[in-house]
């Protein structure tokens, strides 16, 4: 191990990650052709979220070392990290190859599979990584992560709660249980794990997760009580088009209204200001989105209670008509919450590069299409 690179890892341990990329890169003037520096440098450009350049630096270490596991390992972790999750799995698979043995093949390729939505193959990988690591709180957590993603929240939990069993400052694992504790609307006290997490690490803190009161709410509303409106609409056109009573319509209109009340209570009374002040802090376009999400919702809400009231048809029709803002407002949140992350900002950019290139292909085929039957056409012209 040469001093840059205990040096460097010393940097990483204390937080300074700029400070060890320096240290990293000035080893690499003198010696580029050392695997471990390279191997380091990924990792650091990793946390740093300069995701392309990490695969680009395990890479170069995979060159000069093609039979390290780590190297295929952190170029796994890289390349998850862009979204791409079908060349993660590949490449976890070499390490597994590599080193059948070493837990960190296993586990990368576990979350690789996660990603793909091929939960059984996915638990068996976080198994065998477990299995070969039952101490590890980061083989623990996968399998937790793995869980969490396939719907087994009991299971999820049992894991996280045994990685914090080993290490109880371990933030992933608090705020993995605080999540945990969200899906199951337990609101007050995920949100105060959330805030306990990010008030133990200043420099990163994801006020994004602190958000899900406002942004869970509003994604279950905009599936089954817009499915509400539509019926309450089209009961009362029914009635008034053929004249019978619309008090079944009002009564369920009313019925409506309540729940989304009774819901926004259950989630926005124990959340308090947190998420509202945590709102704040995320993407611009994210929190214009959030807010004119509640509003359209509240909106409405006015609408179909006043219908409740009165049964003039017409503010369905209304309220109604609001459902594709809040659908098209729902596509604005998902776009502004991933709109800082780099890998979500890469994987964007590489589909852009993929239709250019699709693009030049196409145009390049209809040229030498055009000219392979000018060609044709004058062979097969009569001579004189």
């Amino acid at each position: 191990m040469t001093p840059a690179y205990g040096q460097a890892r010393s940097l990483l341990e204390v937080g300074r990650d700029e400070q060890a990329e320096a240290t990293l890169r000035a080893a690499l003037t003198d010696t580029p052709d050392d695997p471990r520096l390279l191997l380091l440098l990924a990792f650091t450009l990793r946390r740093r979220r300069e995701y392309p350049a990490a695969v680009q630096a395990a890479e170069a270490a995979l060159a000069l070392d093609p039979a390290d596991p780590d190297a295929h390992v952190e170029r796994a972790e890289g390349l998850l990290s862009l979204l791409r999750a079908k060349d993660a799995v590949q490449a976890g698979e070499q390490a597994v190859h590599i080193a059948p043995d070493d837990p960190a093949g296993h586990l990368v390729r576990a979350r690789a599979l996660a990603a793909l939505r091929r939960f059984p193959e996915a638990r068996e990988a976080a198994g065998r990584g477990l299995a070969l690591a039952p101490r590890s709180v980061h083989a623990l957590l996968t399998a937790a992560d793995v869980e969490r993603d396939a719907g087994h929240r009991a299971e999820a939990e049992r894991y996280a709660r045994a990685g914090l069993a080993i290490n109880p400052d371990d933030g992933y694992g608090r705020w993995l249980l605080a999540m945990l504790d969200a899906e199951r609307l337990q609101v007050r006290r995920s949100l105060r794990t959330l805030s306990d997490v990010a008030r133990d690490n200043p420099a990163r803190p994801d006020v994004l997760s602190m958000t899900w009161p406002l942004r869970s709410l509003l994604t279950a509303l905009r599936r089954w009580f817009s499915a509400a409106l539509v019926v309450v609409l089209v009961a009362a056109v029914v009635a008034v088009r053929w004249e019978v009573v619309t008090l079944p319509a009002q009564v369920f209109a009313a019925l409506a209204g309540s729940v989304v009340l009774g819901f926004g209570g259950r989630v926005w009374v124990p959340a308090g200001r947190v998420p509202w002040r945590a709102l704040r802090l995320v993407p611009r376009l994210l929190r214009r989105a959030v807010l004119a999400g509640v509003v359209t919702v509240g909106v409405q809400l006015a609408l179909v209670l006043a219908y409740a009231v009165t049964g003039a048809w017409w503010l369905t029709v209304i309220a109604v008509g609001a459902v594709p803002v809040l659908c098209a407002l729902g596509l604005v949140e998902a776009i502004g919450a991933r709109i800082e992350d780099p890998g979500y900002r890469y994987a964007i950019a590489d589909v852009a590069r993929g239709l250019r290139e699709f693009r030049a292909e196409l145009a390049q085929w209809w040229r030498d299409t055009r000219r392979e039957l000018r060609e044709a056409w004058r062979e097969d012209q009569p001579r004189r």
